[in-house]
């Protein structure tokens, strides 16, 4: 088993996207999550992470966090002894996802970041999600205190990400790829595409979910993760 688990949230996301995760998990493995709000590019979020993991981790990402890993990995493939890749991509943005990005940030500097997480919402759950108010304002207050200057770094970060897809094929760890069936943003024809790519990798498709599966379906996530961690090591 890893000792240490480090999670790593999503765009204005905070430690509250994983509370039922921590929870479930953290009775068997000591839980950290990383810091992604300090820095606007991803090779500097990457290095702030392993300057305060220890030597050896287990390393789960979500979305934006799912970027982030993968830099770990070109950062310090040696450190990282399994990964998780919830409900994001390995490719880089296409044109439109770029101009809806900048057109994004620049809301966020005009002091419009209400407008810009209200516009992100409905495409965050699933359709069923949608219609619970609870769980949306679980959502919108975690994006507001995350807040628009974080949000805007990271934006910055994500704009810069390189293409993941050639770092798949040397990854020789138990891997997760997980997705919500609902997921708009990452949908599951791309996490289908990163666990072909990666040898050692378990595809877990999450029913009733959209992208952020973990505050959707806590507890499938939970097991899918507990799964994960307690998959032996190759060799071992």
């Amino acid at each position: 088993m890893a000792e240490t688990l480090v999670l790593i949230p999503g765009l204005a996301n905070t430690s509250s996207l994983y509370e039922a995760q921590i929870r479930a998990l953290s009775p068997d493995w000591r839980i950290k999550v990383a810091d992604h709000t300090q820095d606007d590019s991803m090779a500097g979020i990457a290095a702030r992470l392993l300057a305060d993991a220890p030597e050896r981790f287990a390393l789960a990402g979500l979305s934006m966090g799912g970027y982030v890993a993968m830099e770990v990995l070109r950062q310090a493939p040696e450190r990282v002894e399994r990964l998780a890749l919830l409900d994001t991509s390995a490719r880089p943005d296409g044109d439109q996802a770029r101009e809806d990005r900048l057109r994004m940030i620049a809301l966020a500097e005009a002091g419009r970041f209400e407008d810009v997480i209200a516009g992100l919402w409905p495409r965050l759950v699933s359709q069923q999600g949608q219609a619970d108010p609870a769980l949306r304002e679980r959502i919108l207050s975690m994006m507001r205190a995350a807040g628009p200057e974080a949000y805007i770094r990271q934006q910055k970060a994500n704009l810069g990400r390189p293409d993941s897809r050639p770092l798949l094929p040397g990854i020789e760890i138990p891997t997760l790829v997980l997705v919500g069936e609902e997921d708009l943003l990452t949908p599951p024809e791309i996490a289908r595409e990163m666990a072909e790519m990666i040898e050692w990798a378990s595809l877990v498709v999450v029913p009733g979910a959209g992208h952020l599966s973990t505050l959707e379906r806590p507890d499938e996530v939970s097991q899918a993760l507990r799964a994960w961690l307690e998959q032996p090591r190759r060799g071992t």
